[in-house]
């Protein structure tokens, strides 16, 4: 026993990201993470898992960051080999016991209007709003390591 708290002790100090836990209501958040952008560019994504430890479920509703003039929930499609982005307007249920992760490729937070480019090492606010949980503000890693091998990009 004492072994894996130890273990998980220097993973969590090893890996600081892995720590992330925010909480609003039943509604757990791990690990929020987001890639460096070019100077170039005004748009970025922001990922996340979201679990349901309640017995209703919960609607992530809408988001919000500072660092943004607009955040989408936004979903990938691959529609005969062509993957399109489409904006999830009515939000995205996570049902009771379920874990959902905004993920490179699939369901993710479009960072819309960004005043500066995202820079590997820093870390930023990102409000989400849950139909039943309500308001909770997380602090997304900006990590271009956070899934190494993905090669989805915005």
């Amino acid at each position: 026993m004492l072994n894996r708290l130890l273990a998980t002790a220097c993973l969590c100090l090893a890996f600081p990201a892995l720590a992330q836990d925010f909480h609003a209501g039943n509604i757990a958040i791990s690990h929020p993470w987001s890639r460096s952008t070019a100077p170039t560019v005004n748009v970025g994504g922001a990922y996340l898992a979201i679990s349901n430890h309640g017995k209703q479920p919960d609607t992530l509703l809408s988001a919000s960051s500072p660092r943004a003039g607009m955040v989408e929930l936004h979903q990938n499609l691959n529609q005969n080999g062509v993957l399109k982005m489409r904006e999830l307007k009515d939000g995205l249920v996570i049902a009771p016991g379920q874990t959902v992760a905004l993920q490179p490729g699939g369901a993710h937070l479009m960072l819309m209007e960004l005043a500066k480019p995202l820079k590997s090492g820093e870390h930023f606010p990102l409000t989400l709003t849950f139909k039943r949980a309500g308001k909770v503000t997380v602090e997304v890693s900006v990590d271009d390591g956070a899934a190494a091998g993905d090669a989805h990009q915005h």
